[in-house]
This record gives structure tokens, sequence and C-alpha cells, in this order.
């Protein structure tokens, strides 16, 4: 039900407004920045209310020609491309299906960036019909400062409350709220209902921000640290409406940890144990940083029933593994930006969300993902891959070289930064017809310098001080499924004897033929 006390400031009162005419606001060719991260914190109402313009819009426009339909496979949309009212769409990350996936289904995106994981909205992108710009996330704020993007016209963001004062409580994600507060020539505010109140006070907004050579130091040392406020703030006079809304963040829900999962958690618990054996590590570890999905839960999972005590996390996002260990007690403190929870915890956590606004500190993505603070603390990362090669070059967003994924999100903010970079995936995928080590990797986003410890179900590669052909032994026979490692201690082999070169042996007429393989017939192993 509508809270209509969560707007608590008379002049914003004043601008309250149906989602469709708040809507109205966003023109044909607009740059709109919405908020979002993850699932979490976007706004619902106007982006499904622009997306009905836009349908009846293209219901009134001129007739297409046949050569006009020119289709995108899977999506379900006849003709992309063409329709003359799409705006350039700006997130913190992914969002939900009332957003990314509304807007897709009506041709409605020209350029979208930095992260999507919207199934409608990746055919768009993979057919070509929509520009897609895939980037770390610590760098979109200040390239935004720069105008590199364009003019910001309008800013979407979801709140818990408009504060008497003016200021903005942020909902389940903070992402880049500011930076689209700070530049947009107007500012539509959803204030959701179902998001709890008291998500008041759990955030840590910071507006030290400055591009170089005004930039100063980050007062953070420590993940519990707080340098900023808890709202955000907004010049009321850009301000143009107000919306409404009772509606619940949407994430699909996980799927229980597998077997792989399980077992790449239980190789990563005793390598902690032995860096903590080694003085490498503290008995409490260092500052977590955990990427999304079942594997990262059944990491979280495995730190709950492990050892180690009086944890803490710097991260991006709050997931439901992490939330369990904030609960028990194992974890002290989580920092992040956004919540990335199943239905199901999403819920939970709203029932009780005073009980966790001690432990969690939401805080916008030029910071929780900030290099000099992810160096600074000496965080852990933690994050999956579409495949790595025999080096330790991976692949996080491209299948087969070109199409993608979701995107790079903020796994580089952290590898390139960390004390330790870790990268995890089950050996195979499409059951067993895909090998996640390969030769050569058909895309890189994390070259080999920025991977150290890489984890399948079959065991665990510590590649910390080894050469490019020790770091390839180390992989094949620790990492690679056994249906595939006698391919690549052959490859290898026959690389080191043939190559151009010695240093990283490579046969360039047949290391990405697994990949062609695949594409010609479903399968990297030969028929």
């Amino acid at each position: 039900m509508i809270d209509h006390s969560r707007i608590r400031s008379a002049a914003f009162r004043a601008k309250v407004t149906s989602a469709e005419q708040a809507a109205s606001f966003i023109r044909p060719g607009a740059m709109v920045g919405m908020s979002g991260f993850t699932g979490s914190g976007y706004p619902k109402a106007v982006p499904q209310a622009l997306a009905a313009i836009i349908e009846a819009e293209k219901k009134t426009g001129a007739e297409w020609t046949e050569a006009e339909r020119t289709g995108v496979e899977r999506t379900g949309i006849e003709k992309a491309g063409e329709n003359p009212f799409r705006i350039r769409l700006l997130t913190g990350a992914s969002t939900g299906p009332e957003l990314d996936g509304a807007l897709a289904r009506a041709d409605g995106i020209a350029f979208r960036m930095p992260y999507n994981s919207d199934p409608v909205l990746r055919g768009l992108i993979n057919a070509g019909a929509v520009d897609y710009l895939d980037m770390h996330l610590s760098h979109v704020a200040p390239m935004t400062w720069q105008g590199f993007f364009g003019r910001m016209d309008v800013a979407v963001i979801e709140a818990v409350a408009i504060r008497e004062d003016g200021t903005i409580v942020p909902s389940s994600s903070v992402g880049n709220n500011k930076t689209w507060l700070d530049t947009a020539r107007q500012v539509i505010i959803e204030v959701n209902s179902w998001q709890d109140a008291a998500l008041e006070g759990m955030h840590d907004i910071w507006y030290g921000t400055a591009l170089p050579p005004e930039r100063q130091p980050i007062p953070l040392v420590r993940p519990d640290d707080r340098i900023g406020q808890t709202t955000l703030r907004v010049d009321p006079a850009k301000v143009v409406a107000v919306v409404e809304t009772f509606a619940p963040d949407r994430n699909a829900p996980f799927a229980p940890p597998d077997d792989a999962a399980r077992a790449i958690a239980g190789h990563l618990m005793e390598f902690f144990r032995h860096e903590v054996a080694r003085g490498r590590l503290p008995p409490s570890l260092l500052p977590l940083q955990s990427g999304v999905g079942n594997v990262a839960n059944a990491v979280m999972a495995g730190l709950d029933d492990g050892p180690f005590e009086n944890l803490t996390a710097f991260t991006e996002v709050i997931q439901d593994g992490m939330l369990g260990m904030l609960e028990s007690g194992k974890m002290r403190v989580a920092s992040a930006t956004a919540f990335s929870l199943s239905p199901g915890a999403a819920e939970a956590l709203n029932a009780r969300m005073r009980e966790f606004r001690t432990k969690i500190i939401l805080r916008q993505q030029e910071i929780s993902n900030h290099p000099e603070l992810v160096r600074r603390l000496g965080c852990i990362a933690m994050n999956g891959l579409i495949e790595s090669d025999i080096y330790g070059n991976v692949n996080s967003t491209q299948i087969m070289g070109s199409h993608i994924q979701n995107g790079i999100g903020g796994s580089g903010d952290f590898a390139r930064n960390s004390y330790l970079s870790v990268f995890m995936t089950p050996s195979t995928a499409k059951h067993g017809r895909i090998s996640a080590i390969v030769p050569m990797a058909s895309h890189v986003d994390h070259i080999t310098q920025d991977s150290q410890i890489l984890v399948t179900e079959q065991g665990l590669a510590d590649l910390r001080g080894l050469s490019p052909r020790q770091r390839a032994e180390t992989i094949i026979r620790n990492c690679a499924h056994p249906d595939y490692r006698p391919m690549l201690l052959d490859y290898f082999r026959r690389a080191r004897e043939g190559s151009y070169g010695r240093q990283s042996p490579h046969l360039l007429d047949e290391s990405l033929s697994w990949h062609q393989r695949f594409i010609e017939t479903g399968s990297m192993l030969p028929a």
C-alpha cells in the first residue's frame, strides 16, 4: 500500500503526478540516467509508462514497409533500431523487467550502458540493433562529468522517502544516483513504499569526489567508515515530477548450489586456511568482494560454516549468502552499493531492515568500486568468468568472442587492484559441450597479470609467481575437466615445439579452433 507520508516536503508533495505524466517529460533522443543496480532500487512505474508512450507513438506513426521490418532473432520484436522514439539509457548496472525489459520490448533504447542482464535487450544488442557500451563501473561517473556520453537530459531515481529538507533517501541501491541528480537538467523521483522505511540511515553518500587536478584522497580506511551523508541532494528547481509507487525489486531466484559450486567453495576454503597458516592472511581474512551467482553464494555459505570470524566485505552487491553471514554474526559489516537478493531474501530483509541497518552501508558506486580503496583495503576479489585460456587471460563477457552475455561490471575494478584476485567457474558448460579452460580466450577482459587464483570444481591453481609456461601447466592439470585435459596438454606440447616464440606458446592456426568447432557442431569436443 502506498504510504503518502513518505513525501515529507510540502514543495515536493505539490509535484506528485501520475507515471504517465512524468514519463511525458522524456522526449525522443533524450539521454536518461535511471537508478538501479543488479535488480535493486530501479524505477518501476515511469519506465513502463514511457514504454507505453513509445508503443502508442509507433502505432500512430508512418506505416512500415516490408523492407523496414528487419527483425531481431529470439526477441519477439518485429522491427528494431528504426523506431524514432528511442532514448539513450544509463544506469548503475543491470535493472529489472519493468525497466530494461519494458523499454527493450518497445524498441525504445538506442544506446545502453554500462551493464545489462535483460534477455530481450541482450538479443537486441547482439543483433546490432542497440549500441551497447560495456565498461568498468568505477569509470561511469567521472566520464559522465567529462561529457563523453552527452548531456544528461532526465534523471529518474527511486527513493524510499523525501525528507523535510528536500533531500532524497535512496532505496535498495545507490549506484550512479548522485551523478545523475547532479548532472541532469530535469529530475523525476519515484517514491516506492514497498522499500522499507528503515533503509533511511543506511546510506553513505560522499560529496568529495572531483576530477583531476582537484581530486583529493578519499578519507576511508576501513570498510565500516562513514565519510558522507545519508541522503542525496537535489536542486528542487530540477524536479519536474514525483510519482508514488508500491512495487518490489524483481530479481530472479538463485538455484541451490550444485556439486560443482560446493566443490569450488571447498577448494577456496582450503586455500584460505593455508594462507592464514602461512601468515599471508589474518584470521579474519581481508575485506571480501564477491560477484553475483550460485557459485558466489556457495562460497559465502562455505565461509559461514568455516573457521574464519569477524569477517568484513567491501563489495558491489550484497546477495543471499552474504546476508546470511551478517545474520549469523560471521560477518561484522558489509559495505556495498546495492542488494542483489532472491525474491525470498528481499522480502525477509524488508521485514527485518532495522536489524541490519548497523551492519550494512550502501555507497555510490564510484566509491564502492574505487580502485584506490580496493588497493588500500587489500580486498579479496572473487569473480566468475566465461572462460580462461591456459595462461590465465580471462573472458568474463563475450560468448564465442562476440556474443555479449552481461558485461564486465565491477570485476575489473576489483581484480586489478585487489590483494588477492580469484576467478571461479565450473570447468564446463552446456552439459560438457563447452570447456571453460581453452587454448586461447576468444575475448579478454582480464589479462594474465590480473588473475592470481583460478578455481573450478576440479581444483585450484595458484598462479602467483609463475611464468606463463608454468601457469599453463598448473591451470591445465588443476582446473581443466578430464574430458578436455588431454586435448589441452597436447595443444600445449605442440605449441612449445612449433610456435613463433616460446614465452607464451600458441599455434595461431588452431588456437581458436575449439570455438569454431562449437559454432559449427555445437560442441568443443571432436566428433
